[in-house]
């Protein structure tokens, strides 16, 4: 079993797909002892998304790894008379249905903190638990779309473009589980728990940062502009001889490094002096900046300016990702993994690293209902023949 710095802490974890279970496998991942339950028979959704290996789908492997997991029918009386117990003996319940559906089930907040007053209980929706769009669903599209991300994600002249990974579901976990933490904080000071309302929309409006600002204060929309940043320039992706390569230069005194090393004599006009007005003649900076960098192989280029203290790499692709030194080998973001049904597997490692509490990830996802037996007996003394019998009622 994993032990780590939230050894103890006791997780339920009713969430499905990616921003719930994503935030369930960070607590996870350092040493919550996370139980992931499911429907009976079908399980998270997850369970069937590609790619999969040897019938089971990576996607859930990865965001459900060090979780036990257990089925639970809650559309019964005898499940949701469980769950209450198994709440009563926990610190958390995690879910990420559309709000409503766990108080109609009789389970939401105000009734478990009825029997359990310390509860922490975390919510992840696609729009929070109150505000005229509550009861929208709301998926990670709906996320990047509905913020404004997407709006201003792609190329000028272009269409609004989704990123490439679910990024609203993964900040919409990340949030809930910072959420969490501090209202567990809360409760260790005194003795009272809290419900965690995370928005997958109110999670990306707040990563969009700059992008709010600029419209709050000068009034102008911010727009789709490719690779480049709104506030700082030259910080953008630039043409080599093979590829395309970062070039970040966030402040004049990296700027005047850029300057030494390509020696150009146009970098040394009036329009580039200082920040703000490279910023507005981004375009031809961008022109003078290629000219230098597309004579040069993008190793070449890096190996240049990191060499003068210049922030600058490659655009990995993700096999250039995983295979390197300093990502995957010293920091050791993919990790090996044994499944009883997949065999052994990568997992993409954990973000958090930790001087004196090393994060293990050493327990593959859960089949359907693996533990169920083995958790009921050990929190509510349920021994194999009941477990025999409330499976034949469809309750586990």
């Amino acid at each position: 079993m994993n032990q780590g710095l939230l050894a103890g802490v006791k997780v339920l974890d009713l969430s499905r797909v990616l921003a719930g279970p994503y935030c369930g496998m960070m607590l996870a991942d350092m040493g919550a002892e996370v139980i992931k339950i499911e429907i009976p028979g079908r399980g998270d959704d997850a369970r069937r998304n590609a790619p999969v290996v040897n019938g089971e789908s990576a996607y859930f492997m990865n965001l459900n790894r060090n979780k036990r997991g257990m089925t639970l029918n809650l559309k019964t009386e005898e499940g949701r008379r469980i769950f209450k117990e198994l709440v009563k003996k926990s610190d958390i319940v995690l879910e990420n249905y559309r709000p409503g559906v766990m108080d109609k089930l009789g389970l939401g907040y105000e009734e478990l903190r009825k029997i359990n007053p310390a509860i922490v209980y975390g919510a992840v929706s696609g729009f929070g638990h109150y505000g005229p769009y509550s009861q929208r669903a709301g998926y990670d599209i709906v996320g990047q779309a509905m913020s404004g991300l997407m709006s201003t994600t792609g190329w000028p002249g272009g269409r609004p473009t989704r990123t490439g990974t679910a990024i609203s579901d993964v900040m919409g976990g990340i949030s809930c589980c910072v959420g969490i933490l501090a209202a567990y904080i809360n409760r260790l000071k005194t003795g009272e728990g809290d419900k965690v309302d995370v928005s997958l929309v109110d999670s990306m409006v707040s990563s969009l940062e700059i992008i709010n600002m600029i419209y709050l204060c000068t009034g102008r929309v911010p727009e789709r502009i490719g690779n480049r940043y709104e506030a700082i320039y030259p910080y953008d992706t630039f043409e080599a001889s093979d590829g395309m390569v970062i070039i970040a230069c966030g402040n004049d005194k990296l700027y005047g490094l850029l300057k030494e090393v390509m020696q150009i004599p146009e970098l040394d006009r009036e329009e580039f002096d200082g920040n703000i007005k490279r910023v507005q003649n981004h375009e031809k900076l961008k022109e003078i900046v290629d000219s230098w960098t597309i004579l040069r192989t993008i190793d070449e280029v890096v190996e240049i300016l990191l060499a003068a203290g210049i922030p600058a790499c490659p655009v990995n692709t993700i096999d250039r990702v995983v295979k390197d030194p300093h990502i995957a080998g010293a920091r050791e973001m993919f990790v090996d993994l044994e499944h009883p049904v997949a065999g052994k597997m990568k997992v993409t490692g954990n973000q958090l690293k930790f001087t004196n509490n090393k994060i293990q990830i050493d327990t593959p996802a859960p089949l359907l209902g693996q533990h169920t037996e083995e958790i009921l007996k050990e929190f509510l003394g349920i021994d194999r023949e009941e477990c025999g019998r409330l499976k034949s009622e469809n309750v586990l």
